[in-house]
């Protein structure tokens, strides 16, 4: 059931019941809903307006455009959170995107700043596919099996703050997904084998097509099964232990997209991020992060064709922004991130007028000695060449 809070915006309880309707964006293909209250654009322009510099919105790539309208920075999680630690000056840090991300801004950010998740439904599939007990499990299992002096963590930024901080206790790393070959070579100079988490098709990608490695370099670490369904042999053999998470969006592009869509589109650049399955990137024209999406669509002539694998809200908005380019979605039955389409106007017109009315709602915090560990991690990186 949903309920009215002191705005009178009707807004999912977490946790005390299920509102099928509530969750926009998951039927696809097709069009977003329009926001359900036609004032709720003045509504946040007059909130946003009243809290003035004490406020700084974030809005990652992925978010509806109806939420984006008004971040004062729009990026990657890893930019975003660096842009909000560079803001001192704003007391109230209001992150558009998902939980992980809000952490990481905790983080990096002053501890008189607050962070704040418009929904604290707002997750990642992908994040929560590895929690600290498992991964812990798995540690001490490669303890057991006289290896973990020899395994470097690396876990993907698109991660708790719990597993950041388990990587920054054990001598590793975060990477994003446009430095993570050089995170593995740092990894590989300090150890014989890494622990890749949560994503296994990033850190599979990254292994063998940027480094030269061949699959049977890599296994799996599948946290459901005993020992991880592996043998000892198995992971004595391996350089790569993948630990067996993916993004739901980006998982669900296949190789049968690509041909489908190269048999639509003569002369069709396929662009996908490292997240796909290594045989959707095998298949594909380019390769990069986000941000290499967007500056490879920037750079790109004049009606040339592109079909993007990313998410469809990004794909939507780079059509929009690039109409002398032929741009579309790899494959017509992916969705929309659900989790990441939960940020709607609705729920940033709640949190920004509890803003103005001294509530601060939905903060995310991270406690001290996780922030000290994941920093380290977090640090690590910053330090990659």
């Amino acid at each position: 059931m949903a309920m009215a809070t002191q705005t009178g915006l009707p807004l999912f309880v977490l946790g005390q019941s299920a509102d099928p309707h509530s969750e926009k964006g998951v039927d696809c293909p097709g069009e977003l809903p329009p926001a359900s209250d036609p004032d709720l654009v003045e509504r946040a322009r007059k909130a946003k307006a009243a809290l003035g510099d004490r406020l700084f919105v974030l809005g990652h790539h992925y978010q509806r455009d109806e939420v984006i309208q008004f971040a004062d920075v729009t990026g990657d999680s890893f930019k975003l959170a660096q842009q909000a630690a560079a803001r001192p000056e704003a007391e109230f840090i209001v992150f558009c995107g998902v939980h992980f991300m809000a952490e990481s801004a905790d983080i990096l950010t002053g501890d008189a700043q607050k962070v704040i998740l418009p929904d604290l439904a707002a997750g990642c599939s992908m994040a929560d596919m590895a929690t600290f007990d498992q991964v812990e499990e798995c540690w001490d299992a490669l303890e057991d099996a006289g290896l973990a002096d020899q395994v470097i963590p690396v876990t993907y930024m698109n991660s708790s703050a719990d597993i950041k901080a388990f990587c920054g206790r054990n001598g590793g790393a975060v990477c994003t997904s446009s430095n993570a070959r050089r995170a593995l070579d740092w990894a590989f100079e300090r150890g014989e084998k890494v622990l890749f988490l949560p994503d296994q098709h990033l850190g599979r990608n990254t292994a063998v097509l940027e480094m030269g490695m061949s699959l049977d370099d890599c296994v799996v670490w599948n946290p459901h099964r005993p020992n991880g369904g592996l043998t000892q042999e198995q992971l004595e053999r391996a350089r790569v232990i993948l630990w067996r998470g993916h993004c739901s969006v980006h998982g669900r592009f296949t190789a049968e997209s690509v041909d489908d869509v190269r048999a639509r589109i003569p002369g069709v650049n396929v662009l996908v991020h490292p997240e796909c399955r290594h045989e959707v990137v095998l298949k594909a024209d380019h390769v990069g992060s986000t941000e290499h999406i967007i500056k490879t669509l920037e750079a790109a002539p004049a009606g040339s064709s592109w079909a993007i694998g990313t998410e469809l809200n990004l794909v939507k908005r780079l059509a929009q922004t690039f109409p002398d380019k032929n741009i579309s979605f790899l494959d017509k039955t992916v969705c929309y991130c659900s989790t990441m389409n939960r940020i709607d106007l609705p729920h940033l017109v709640w949190a920004l007028e509890s803003l103005v009315l001294g509530d601060v709602v939905n903060q995310i915090t991270v406690d001290d000695d996780t922030t000290r560990w994941a920093k380290a991690a977090l640090d690590r990186m910053l330090a990659l060449p």
